[in-house]
């Protein structure tokens, strides 16, 4: 039985945070949306109420019945959820007469109290809320306080039930970690067994068991999850698992045949199908980014489902899905409400008739990433930057054509090998070059140039839901910029993209 954490979601833009703060600790944590957990199951040791954008003052914000939480597992209630648990059990909760958002202090920390062991007076704590709790019920204790928030944290008398107004989640809670190691090591008695190698083993038996002796086919792309769900897989079945790569036109420089190559060095039974022309030929004349995004879909699953219908009796379509993509599809009360439909959880055309296996469905990227070291991956693809689906077909903006492909493929070349040369590549969360719909006058020689523009992109992140520019060198920018122009015919013209995540996207389309 594994050991779990459930954080029940309202909408908070760190719940995702909290949980991978969980696993960091080597326990398995699972987020759920607050109205649709009724039921605690024996594996669970403990619960989170996550904080949300909404006031608890809000006739419309989430109101969960907790009877069937509290006295049955330990409960740790942040933000939000302490103000909903004060108000419901009859405190008062208001709105603040001070802001209470950014770096706070605990000058109060309540002597022997388990939730805050080993915790320091004057420990820096993140604040984000506007309301603060006036009045506590009789039955609540105050075990913390800041300079301006008196009620920074509580107990229930008689209970394993803990609220705090902070976020120990954020990386500026300096002993963040330290408060919820007490709460799932301690309280809640998890043991920490959840490590790369334990998921490993409890994955390839349940594959095993659930797959038995039948086919199932597993679409490549080359990139870190769909990699590290192929070995699993190939782990638990063998010889059962096949696996398609498809070169959809739109892939980075020489990457289909040294992808290709890598996995055959892993020794995975891979197809390797160059479709790039029909995949240009329904990309022709499309210049809006959904049309664009659709056309590589949809035709993506007709290739597809023609290679896999060569195989006979295939039964199950593999995926490499990870939790952050099924967290997105799901519905919650607050902000992080179906962000998107992605294409890994929406389900499958009615004319592919499999059974879907995702062997990464409940990990995080990083987590990916873990496993795929325990695995004894190549370095390399284990690597690898994120890479959108839909390729470089959404960073030739305006029409993809084999023309403009070809120039944006020359010009990414240059920024990602160089990137490499000057050992910056695994500083950088994510690279990216981009053809811009811009043609501008440049002089080369003593001619006049009219020609194209490239942006360079360099972000640094954690899984991608927010993101900041790379401060790259200037010597590094120049050189690249200075190559690029020189070597790629059409183009006369490198800019840098400083924008951060929010609010602009990683990704121009």
């Amino acid at each position: 039985m594994l050991e779990t954490i459930v954080i029940l979601d309202f909408g908070s833009q760190y719940t995702q945070l909290i949980a991978r703060r969980i696993r960091e600790l080597n326990v398995y944590c699972e987020i759920h949306p607050w109205d649709k957990y009724t039921d605690i199951q024996p594996e669970v040791k403990g619960i989170i109420l996550s904080g949300s954008p909404f006031s608890v003052r809000d006739p419309k914000s989430p109101a969960p019945d907790l009877s069937f939480i509290r006295g049955k597992v330990p409960l740790l209630a942040v933000c939000y959820g302490a103000q909903y648990l004060a108000q419901c059990n009859g405190g008062e909760v208001a709105p603040s007469k001070i802001r209470e958002y950014g770096r706070a202090n605990l000058e109060y920390i309540l002597t022997g109290n388990s939730l805050f062991k080993g915790l320091t007076k004057g420990s820096q704590v993140w604040m984000s809320h506007g309301d603060t709790i006036l009045r506590t019920p009789d039955s609540f204790q105050i075990i913390a306080s800041t300079p301006e928030v008196r009620v920074a944290g509580f107990q229930i008398a008689g209970e394993k039930t803990w609220g705090i107004q902070f976020h120990p989640e954020v990386y500026h809670s300096l002993e963040g970690q330290q408060l919820l190691s007490n709460f799932v090591s301690d309280i809640c008695q998890c043991s920490g067994s959840w490590t790369p190698g334990s998921f490993i083993n409890l994955t390839i038996n349940e594959l095993r068991e659930k797959i038995k002796q039948d086919k199932v086919v597993l679409a490549l792309s080359g990139g870190v999850d769909s990699s590290v769900a192929a070995i699993l897989l190939q782990k638990a079945i063998g010889s059962q698992l096949h696996c398609i790569f498809v070169n959809n036109g739109l892939l980075r420089k020489d990457e289909y045949n040294q992808v290709l190559e890598s996995y055959k060095g892993m020794g995975l039974n891979v197809k390797g199908v160059d479709s790039s022309d029909r995949f240009y030929t329904a990309l022709k004349g499309l210049v809006e980014p959904e049309a664009k995004r659709k056309a590589i879909g949809r035709t993506f699953i007709e290739v597809f489902d023609d290679e896999a219908h060569q195989i006979t009796e295939v039964k199950w379509l593999a995926q490499g899905t990870i939790y952050p993509d099924v967290i997105e599809s799901q519905s919650v009360n607050g902000p992080s409400a179906t962000i998107k439909s992605h294409h890994n959880v929406g389900g499958l055309p009615d004319f592919m008739k499999l059974k879907v296996v995702e062997p990464l469905r409940s990990l995080f990227k990083d987590e990916v990433r873990r496993v795929g070291k325990a695995l004894e991956m190549p370095p390399h693809l284990l690597g690898r930057h994120p890479f959108p689906g839909p390729g470089l077909g959404i960073r030739v903006l305006g029409e993809v054509t084999p023309d403009r492909v070809k120039i944006l493929q020359e010009a990414d070349s240059i920024f990602i090998n160089g990137l490499r040369e000057w050992n910056l590549y695994d500083s950088v969360w994510q690279a990216a070059t981009i053809l811009l719909p811009v043609q501008s006058v440049g002089v080369m020689g003593d001619e006049r140039t009219y020609e194209n523009v490239v942006a360079l992109r360099a972000v640094s992140s954690t899984d991608g839901m927010t993101a900041d520019w790379v401060h790259l060198p200037y010597e590094f920018l120049s050189k690249i910029s200075n190559d690029i122009i020189n070597r790629v015919k059409g183009i006369n013209r490198v800019v840098y993209d400083i924008s951060s995540k929010p609010p602009a996207t990683i990704e121009w389309e």
